[in-house]
């Protein structure tokens, strides 16, 4: 994550952002991958399976993906047009190699690749007449860049009473078998070692065993570029690996083992697979869920329209309060200046918002089209920009109490907002306003950010500003319309009093940052942290002693605060490098989500409420508290056996942010409930408790409490 947030300074250049989309339109993702629909017999036989192969072939140094692609990438995606009652099955994934990419990990697949996939015929089919299967294949092509592409595959086939082997196809359907993972040959199992998993294969006799690689099933349950230590013995072979998260389980950890004996590749797989989706293939693109009416002509304009009227509610969400509060301020000031002057600060605070939303837009278009697995509030799953964030408000709080004066230069985070010609004060406020909003998803927001990172950089970019708009609006017209400052008191001593105030909305923001790195965090990384805030204040206060020492106190005070900010900043390397060991606790009756657990529910026909939620997502923890954790709303999720599946995205996770991309989604909160295998409701960003009983149908159970 501390990568893309670097990649952040980059992107706001347009010239840096042009020269990535030029370097990823050069090339035509069909110029990269070859890709066919073979079938492995001649015809089709009624009531019979006959193997089907997608085949891609890679231009040289370029790569797809496995079912868990590691650390960045999407797999394979068919999205099937078959006649009815045929029905695909499983796909057969191949052994995959790992690929790494800088300081990523990627599992996937170069030079070529055959995804077998099981093609059920009914027994009513026609003997005599011919079968067209069809489908569209979506993959990620990358090798330093990614490309995103498609391919229209379609394959006619006769129907009769008995098929031969294709001709020219026996060869690669074998290569295709022989890659991919047998059983295991021995008993398996792993254990704990401190920190570390070890994974057990029971095979007495290993000889001449290297390049040994494990690949797990479920995304996130390794860290992926750990190194993964192999040792022999004469019971078998053991590898001990790093888990993605601290509290997994060692024996849910399931997924191929690889390796080389005596120059053969073996493959095993270990654990069971992830139950496939109950009513497609996992090869299969899912339909898409039914949107709400609201939804379903959404276009440019109805897109941009809601994106405005959610900028507009984000200025009532509790992580905007203490930046508005500080525009108060800055409007009582104001208010007997020239109309000129109050017109120009309200259009500078509108370019802040606006260029940075633009630039989020930008970096967001660039990232996805990268292949990363990013959405709204992104720069939050990084500990880093939480800390960085968390010491700008406590410089701000200090200002406010006049603990340090902040002007001139540093105006936008102080009392000095709006001193003289304080225009960058005001247009830095909105950029810090738009940062301290990516946390919080309004109603009308979410969907229209979703439809914009589908569609055109032209379209996304006028939706992200029509959000900045919206957020910008307020402060814009009273400053458009001077009368209205008239309304508010004469400047006067009260306004110190007033200051002083508003510096604790802005504390009880750090104390909330706070907490969120608390969650992304090992203990080592939260103390590095609060010691960074500390050294913020030493800085804040020498500073403040320069302005009334001597020339030779100035020095040594300045040089002290320097130092002191330095060594704050210094402490954030610490923070990245920990987070792996934290995670958010689940409270008694939830689950951890994930796709295959959310699947295999399913397939029971268990109802399911599927929580995705956000250390840092305000409207989360609201949601959380006064809706889901109500006693009536457990109560329930009991009586009606609802079970409770929590998705934690404070911190990247691949497998939450494909469920967010399927239901138009670009970042949380997210609320299903799904019955059984027919597809998910899905409900609103804020939530009561008769929304929540009437989805899982227990409205009653509630009154009865």
């Amino acid at each position: 994550m501390l990568r893309l947030v670097l990649a952040l300074l980059l992107t706001l250049s347009a010239p840096g952002l042009a020269a990535a989309q030029g370097a990823m339109t050069a090339v035509k993702a069909k110029d990269l991958v070859r890709a066919s629909l073979v079938a492995e017999r001649e015809a089709l036989v009624p009531g019979g399976t006959v193997m089907l192969g997608l085949h891609m072939a890679m231009k040289p140094g370029w790569h797809v993906y496995w079912r868990n692609p590691g650390d960045s990438g999407l797999p394979p995606e068919m999205a099937w047009r078959l006649p009815e009652g045929f029905a695909v099955g499983a796909v057969q994934w191949p052994v995959p190699e790992r690929i790494p990419v800088q300081t990523l990990m990627n599992f996937g697949y170069e030079g070529a690749v055959t995804l077998l996939v099981p093609l059920t015929v009914p027994e009513n089919a026609k003997v005599g007449g011919t079968v067209r299967l069809a489908g569209t294949l979506s993959y990620l092509v990358c090798e330093e860049i990614c490309i995103p592409g498609s391919a229209e595959l379609s394959l006619d086939l006769p129907v009769a009473s008995s098929a031969e082997p294709a001709s020219g196809q026996a060869a690669l359907f074998a290569r295709a078998r022989a890659a991919l993972p047998e059983a295991a040959p021995g008993p398996h199992r792993t254990t704990r070692a401190g920190d570390r998993l070890v994974l057990h294969l029971d095979r007495p006799g290993l000889a001449g065993v290297s390049g040994a690689a494990f690949f797990p099933y479920a995304e996130g349950a390794l860290d992926n570029a750990a190194p993964q230590d192999l040792a022999v013995d004469e019971a078998g072979l053991r590898l001990t690996l790093t888990p993605g998260d601290a509290k997994a389980a060692p024996e849910a950890l399931a997924g191929v083992l690889a390796f080389t004996e005596d120059g053969t590749r073996r493959a095993y797989a270990l654990g069971p697979e992830p139950a496939p989706a109950p009513t497609a293939s996992a090869l299969a693109a899912p339909e898409a869920p039914p949107a709400p009416a609201s939804e379903e002509t959404l276009t440019l304009w109805s897109a941009a329209g809601l994106a405005l009227l959610g900028g507009l509610l984000l200025n009532l969400m509790p992580c905007v309060f203490p930046v508005l509060s500080i525009k108060v301020l800055s409007l009582v000031r104001q208010a007997g200046e020239s109309a000129t002057r109050v017109r120009l600060h309200g259009l500078a605070y509108t370019a802040g918002v606006l260029a940075s939303f633009l630039g989020l837009a930008g970096l967001l278009i660039a990232l996805k089209a990268g292949g990363a697995g990013i959405g709204w509030g992104f720069q939050l799953q990084s500990p880093v920009v939480v800390a960085l964030l968390a010491y700008g408000l406590f410089a701000m709080g200090l200002s406010l109490s006049g603990v340090v004066h902040l002007g001139g230069g540093i105006a936008g985070l102080g009392d000095g907002l709006t001193r003289r010609a304080g225009y960058q004060g005001s247009f830095f406020t909105g950029v810090l306003a738009t940062l301290v909003a990516t946390p919080c998803t309004a109603p009308f927001m979410g969907a229209a950010v979703g439809f914009a990172l589908t569609q055109s950089p032209l379209t996304a970019l006028t939706v992200f500003a029509s959000l900045g708009l919206g957020l910008a609006l307020p402060f814009l017209m009273l400053t458009l319309f001077p009368q209205a400052l008239r309304l508010l008191p004469r400047p006067g001593a009260w306004m110190d009093v007033l200051k002083g105030a508003l510096a604790f909305p802005v504390y009880a923001t750090v104390a909330w940052l706070v907490w969120v790195l608390a969650q992304q965090v090992g203990p080592d990384g939260l103390l590095a942290g609060l010691t960074g805030l500390v050294l913020v204040a030493l800085a804040a206060w020498a500073w403040e002693r320069a302005r009334h020492a001597g020339r030779l106190g100035t020095g040594l005070s300045r040089a002290a605060a320097l130092v002191a900010l330095a060594a704050s900043l210094g402490l954030v390397a610490i923070l990245d490098g920990d987070r792996a060991t934290a995670r958010t606790a689940l409270a008694q009756g939830e689950e951890a989500f994930t796709q295959a657990r959310l699947d295999a529910l399913r397939a029971e026909g268990r109802t399911v409420f599927v929580d995705m939620t956000a250390a840092w997502c305000i409207t989360c923890q609201v949601n959380e508290r006064t809706v889901i954790a109500r006693a009536g709303v457990q109560a329930a999720f009991r009586a009606g056996q609802v079970v409770y599946l929590k998705g934690d995205w404070t911190n990247q996770n691949p497998e939450i942010t494909r469920l967010l991309e399927r239901y138009g989604r670009s970042g949380v909160p997210l609320y299903l409930v799904y019955r059984g295998t027919s597809e998910a409701q899905v409900l609103p960003q804020l939530l009561t408790e008769g929304i929540v009983l009437a989805a899982i149908g227990q409205k009653d159970v509630a009154a009865a409490q």
